[in-house]
């Protein structure tokens, strides 16, 4: 908003303790690769009072009036708006099960939180992980990292069941059994185990009781909008808030960015729930539009990737899972393939799929797992995906060959020639 206009007051209510750091960082502190959480934190308080913006913290907004363009704070009374930006974030799904109360459920989001977390954490000898989501994938790493007994339970017969592909996830899966984590694939959370006074002490599944002394909960995310309904905003399939491409709901003068919204991803489906990338890309241009400027989001393609075990793992829109689920044709290319000259100290090895449209083959997803250089990929392949890159474009494309950096033969490229020669052969 002050991007727009640094004449515009800009009023920030929020229940939390803080803003501006970083949650998805929280994983790496528990597992001790990041030293302490204050790394987490982009600015002290005092530079957003010096930037004009004013916070109040540790307040909670009751309901929205958007009539009279009113939001009732709880101790302050009703404030009056001109433009609303709604990033209420998101909730983890309740599991639904008994004993959802009890003492020792740690579901990571809040940072003061956390802090008090790793304390606890010096104490533990046996997790459970509720779900290999991403966030799970991230906790299971740390907790094994930490010398803590780890379990994962999920209904799904292996790791991101609904993001990633068997073959992709196995190396990380071969990895978190080097580490020593136990992994329970299609099981069903039944119940939190109460130990007699309000603490949990383990989980009962539908493989049988397992005792821990803490549980993660990182069952899939939701978007938090009970203020958004209650204030009329329409609601998605995903239960994300209604946006247009100005990230303007469907209400005038109120604006939603991050877990609370639904946007398109650029095959139409709608999504909720994405990256930190994503959430801080959208609230800058809510921000922007409410404070008078004008701004526009695109359909995503979603390039994404995490450290999970000891291998990275990453892709971008879709893989085979998803393809099939959404009942989308597809040809595909593999390759396995080196990080760097394979007579370079460090070459890690690179593992490449990517899908593209029958007839056109052009490029509509892809997955990777690997040493290193995920990311860089994923990224590239974001782009090829948004602009139409086909697997001719891919299998003949130029890449930088320098033995500390990078191999002479890209793995995209050589996967994208294995995809070429499919199609041909009808595959």
């Amino acid at each position: 908003m002050k991007a727009a206009d640094p004449a515009n007051r800009v009023l920030v209510f929020t229940q939390f303790e803080d803003v501006a750091y970083s949650p998805c960082g929280i994983p790496y502190v528990h597992g001790k690769e990041i030293p302490d959480f204050q790394s987490l934190f982009l600015a002290d308080k005092q530079a957003y009072v010096d930037a004009g913006i004013e916070i109040s913290y540790e307040t909670t907004v009751r309901s929205i009036d958007t009539a009279a363009k009113r939001v009732h704070v709880e101790g302050v009374g009703e404030v009056a708006y001109d433009a609303l930006v709604v990033a209420t974030g998101f909730d983890y799904k309740d599991p639904g099960v008994p004993g959802s109360d009890l003492d020792g459920l740690y579901r990571v989001k809040n940072i003061r939180a956390a802090m008090e977390w790793d304390k606890v954490l010096d104490t533990v000898k046996r997790a459970v992980v509720v779900e290999a989501s991403p966030l799970g994938l991230e906790m299971v790493t740390a907790l094994a990292h930490r010398g803590i007994e780890t379990h994962v339970i999920d209904p799904h017969p292996w790791a991101l069941g609904d993001l990633c592909d068997p073959d992709v996830v196995a190396p990380v899966q071969e990895s978190w059994a080097e580490m020593g984590v136990q992994m329970h694939w299609n099981t069903k959370l039944e119940a939190f185990l109460d130990d007699g006074a309000g603490h949990v002490r383990g989980v009962a599944t539908s493989g049988g009781e397992l005792p821990a002394e803490l549980v993660v909960v990182a069952t899939h995310k939701v978007p938090s909008n009970a203020l958004a309904v209650a204030g009329g905003l329409a609601i998605g399939s995903t239960g994300g808030v209604v946006v247009n491409d100005h990230m303007l709901t469907s209400v005038p003068g109120v604006f939603a960015a991050g877990d609370v919204c639904e946007i398109p991803h650029i095959a139409g489906v709608p999504l909720q729930g994405l990256t930190g990338s994503h959430a801080y890309a959208q609230g800058k241009v809510a921000g922007f539009n409410a404070g008078g400027g004008d701004r526009s989001y695109q359909p995503v393609y979603v390039p994404w990737a995490t450290v999970a075990g000891k291998w990275i793992i990453g892709g971008v829109a879709f893989g085979e899972v998803a393809a099939e689920a959404l009942g989308m044709p597809y040809v595909v290319g593999r390759a396995t393939g080196i990080s760097r000259a394979r007579y370079f100290p460090g070459v890690k090895p690179v593992r490449v799929k990517l899908l593209a449209e029958p007839g056109s083959l052009r490029l509509i997803g892809a997955q990777m797992v690997g040493g290193e250089g995920i990311k860089e990929r994923a990224d590239f392949l974001g782009v090829a995906v948004k602009k139409g890159l086909t697997l001719h474009d891919l299998a003949t494309m130029e890449n930088v060959y320098s033995p500390p950096i990078g191999a002479l033969n890209e793995p995209i490229a050589v996967a994208a020639q294995d995809g070429v020669a499919a199609a041909a052969r009808g595959a």
